[in-house]
């Protein structure tokens, strides 16, 4: 029996089309909640710019891809960037090439600069723009993860300078860079262990690169319609598109609701 299901965000449970969460989504976590089902979030983003659920509500968030778990008020588990990284990555930055980067902290974010590929993604994700900071003063502290606007062609050069940190993309535009060991799997598993529920006993949704590992390793993963090919491949069960009523069709499919 499911007790758990997790929900990446954008493009599972958000429509990059309309910015909002289906009418069919909303009613089948109702369902789910009535049931005693636990209803977690699995997203890439901080639980600040979180801010496209409505009034839905959920048991815990899986934020950072898994570097980052909050029950109500309590950090349940956080892992963040080694500084050693940080230092080399703002060095390469300022004697090899620059290129617009979100420094996601505990409780702010901000970006060294924007452009029109930062922009145009702030568009399709309804992303609230990070405040403007230089490039140091962006970097200090404690940083749990990157997203950073560098192309996969230039991903390799730029990674070795962060040789403790790994890089997540799901869109062409961008990356978001965590700390090795860091994924959506783990912090399924913190979240499953806190609620002290099996991993046979859960379910997860996605449609981005960086929900794979997560689908491949819940009792049962589900790719949205819209997602991409390898997400597809990862997954048990293919649904319609996050606009087609993928997730309420997926649950009763397999007799959740």
């Amino acid at each position: 029996m499911i007790k758990a299901v997790f929900f990446d965000i954008d493009g599972t449970l958000v429509s990059f089309k309309t910015h909002r969460v289906p009418d069919s989504t909303k009613r089948a976590i109702a369902i789910l909640r009535a049931k005693g089902i636990r209803v977690l979030i699995a997203s890439g983003r901080q639980l600040l710019a979180i801010n496209n659920l409505e009034d839905l509500q959920f048991d815990g968030y899986v934020t950072l891809n898994g570097g980052y778990c909050i029950v109500g008020e309590q950090v349940i588990y956080k892992h963040s960037m080694p500084s050693e990284d940080m230092v080399s990555l703002v060095r390469y930055m300022e004697e090899q090439e620059s290129f617009p980067c979100i420094f996601v902290h505990e409780n702010a974010f901000y970006i060294n600069y924007t452009n029109e590929r930062t922009n145009e993604i702030f568009r399709l994700l309804n992303f609230p723009q990070p405040p403007v900071l230089p490039l140091r003063e962006a970097a200090e502290g404690e940083v749990f993860q990157l997203v950073a606007f560098f192309t996969k062609e230039q991903e390799k050069a730029i990674m070795a300078a962060m040789p403790h940190c790994e890089a997540t993309r799901w869109n062409p535009l961008f990356s978001d860079v965590i700390p090795k060991g860091s994924s959506k799997q783990v912090g399924v598993d913190k979240m499953l262990d806190y609620f002290g529920i099996s991993l046979e006993e859960s379910m997860a949704f996605g449609d981005g690169g960086n929900d794979v590992l997560m689908l491949k390793h819940v009792g049962i993963g589900v790719a949205m319609g819209n997602a991409e090919d390898e997400v597809k491949l990862a997954a048990d069960y293919v649904t319609d598109s996050v606009d087609e009523g993928g997730i309420e069709k997926a649950l009763r499919h397999f007799g959740v609701i």
